[in-house]
């Protein structure tokens, strides 16, 4: 995730700059709504081959936000809870996200991406 400004929007009243990192808590508060999701793991972490899970505090460091050619990509980092079934959880993150992004900001998301770290048994 690029540090700064990733949105500019212009609207009547004005100038808007939105950051990476508020996209970022959005889609990543978004995304601990779903059902089956464990929570968000750490983009680069591994502690013995084990995705490290992330508290609701930093839930940036498990969404990256790209935004090239005017298109705003949205990767998670994701665990999933045992027993569900991984496509279905990935593909109602995937909507919750863009519906989300959508209506609080008005962003509208090219594309977003879910990459499953691990699978744990939820408490």
């Amino acid at each position: 995730m690029s540090a700064g400004v990733a949105i500019q929007l212009d609207t009547e009243y004005g100038h808007i700059d939105i950051s990476d990192e508020t996209i970022a808590v959005i889609a990543g508060s978004a995304a601990m709504e779903c059902y089956g999701l464990v929570g968000m793991a750490s983009r680069k972490q591994f502690k013995d081959g084990i995705a490290e899970l992330i508290g609701r505090e930093n839930l940036t460091r498990g969404v990256e936000v790209n935004l090239e050619n005017n298109r705003l990509a949205i990767h998670l980092y994701i665990i999933v809870s045992y027993g569900t079934k991984i496509s279905e959880v990935a593909h109602n993150i995937q909507q919750k996200v863009k519906y989300v992004l959508n209506e609080i900001v008005g962003l509208d998301v090219a594309e977003v991406g879910i990459v499953v770290q691990g699978v744990r048994v939820s408490s």
